[in-house]
């Protein structure tokens, strides 16, 4: 939907339709987000969700090639490892931030998470490692699993208050599977709304709008959108040095290419936003309130803008914002996208965090080594006209992909989920993915969900014994 944050723009919301949804497009990235955001969820009525209840999780689920500690695993089925080259770029930021006295974090998810560095992926021997990969890959040849692609579900079934099966669409048939004991939804931040509501769980007059009889009328279903925006500085240099679209740059990608499928290195293993950090710019926060990720190519507008030069970007992300949104139908047709509204900086307290942090952020590109490559700044601003640097964000701002929280948990009588994450006022029915945030976390999305899928798996097989 159009934003009023951002000047009337719509923003962009892809989403992974393959096996391993959204992993199987990020950057890849392996964040947990902050202690202090699994302490606060606890403290927000969600017990068993507290940093030392869900670290075990977290260890369980991973096996980093640095080899287990008190923070990693070391036989999980998601693989994390540093990446394999990353850019001289990339590194040359992380000094230039050394200089300013920043600390180098050689580790986001250990003992603490502020400071820069290169960032850790999941991927191993140089190739993405999806969540498919992690947790479908080894079951296919199960019994008691079956795969069905290039399917929509339509809604959930209930007999007498309880789950009982999902009714989809498939080769333009309607089919329907029956469920012997629980159903679990994982069609993401917007899907799974979208589902809910579908099935009659939700906002009662809206449902009644488009005609869907109301089972429970849940405001808060597709209520609680929250996102990471994000403000980008691109900077053109000469010369090759960095990744860029122009012959030069096409020979050494043609390069890289063999050298990938020869040794699985090289500039093709890269996920692009290598370097970064968490910062805290105001006093106040209890967190690192600042992201940073730093890619050694131009972007402009995610990508789909070409850039017919060399140079670098660098993102600056609000990590807890108190702009929320919405979700909600676009129509009864499961086939039609919902209408998603993030409602990106309409509250004035999540522009004077970015003000801050595109100022820390030019700090940081305006020192050497990185300053010496002379960037040309794409959108030059004095950073000391606030309301200029207020128009330029609300110009250029947009997602950086890390929407959460509309089907949240919690103890009260709003939320969509209990802590054991089974949907409130039916039987059978579980959600299973980022939807269930009561807050946003300060980090990338990826690790949490899959996190989050794991404690589910815990909850039902725990629910089912019982």
């Amino acid at each position: 939907m159009p934003q009023a944050g951002l000047g009337g723009r719509r923003g962009y919301q892809p989403r992974g339709r393959g096996l391993g949804g959204s992993s199987a497009i990020n950057a890849m990235l392996y964040l947990r987000g902050n202690k202090w955001d699994y302490d606060n969820w606890a403290a927000m009525g969600c017990p068993g969700w507290s940093y030392d209840e869900v670290l075990p999780v977290f260890r369980r689920a991973e096996t980093n090639a640095r080899g287990a500690d008190e923070w990693h695993g070391g036989d999980g089925p998601l693989f994390v490892s540093d990446q394999c080259d990353p850019h001289p770029g990339s590194i040359e930021f992380v000094e230039a931030a050394r200089q300013l006295q920043i600390p180098v974090n050689e580790d986001f998810n250990g003992a603490r998470q502020e400071g820069v560095g290169i960032y850790q992926v999941t991927q191993k021997g140089g190739e993405r490692w999806s969540s498919s990969r992690a947790y479908l890959e080894g079951a296919t040849r199960r019994a008691n699993l079956e795969v069905l692609t290039e399917v929509i579900a339509e809604r959930v079934m209930f007999d007498e208050g309880c789950a009982w099966g999902v009714a989809y669409l498939q080769d333009g048939q309607a089919r329907v599977i029956r469920a012997r004991r629980a159903v679990v939804l994982a069609g993401g931040v917007f899907g799974t709304p979208q589902l809910l509501m579908l099935s009659g769980i939700g906002p009662g007059g809206h449902l009644r709008e488009h005609g869907v009889g109301v089972r429970i009328d849940r405001p808060a279903v597709g209520a609680n959108l929250q996102d990471h925006v994000d403000y980008v500085a691109g900077f053109e240099t000469k010369g090759s040095y960095f990744i860029g679209q122009t012959l030069a740059g096409t020979l050494k990608s043609a390069g890289a290419i063999v050298q990938w499928l020869r040794h699985r290195r090289g500039a093709m293993t890269t996920p692009y936003a290598e370097a970064g950090g968490f910062l805290t710019v105001d006093p106040s926060s209890p967190a690192p309130d600042i992201q940073l990720h730093f890619v050694p190519v131009v972007l402009e507008d995610h990508g789909r803008t070409k850039v017919k030069s060399h140079g670098f970007s660098c993102h600056t992300c609000v990590l807890r914002p108190e702009s929320h949104g919405t979700v909600r139908l676009q129509s009864i047709d499961a086939r039609a996208a919902p209408l998603i509204d993030p409602a990106f900086l309409t509250d004035q307290r999540d522009m004077e965090l970015m003000k801050k942090g595109v100022r820390a952020m030019y700090r940081i590109l305006e020192t050497p080594p990185l300053a010496d490559h002379k960037g040309r700044d794409r959108y030059p601003i004095d950073l000391k006209d606030d309301d200029a640097l207020e128009r330029l964000i609300r110009a250029r701002a947009d997602t950086i992909y890390h929407p959460v929280g509309t089907a949240r948990m919690g103890s009260d009588d709003m939320a969509v989920c209990d802590p054991k994450l089974r949907v409130r006022g039916v039987e059978g029915l579980y959600v299973a993915d980022a939807a269930i945030m009561p807050k946003l976390v300060s980090g990338n999305t990826n690790a949490p969900s899959i996190m989050i899928g794991e404690r589910c798996a815990d909850f039902v097989k725990a629910d089912l014994a019982g």
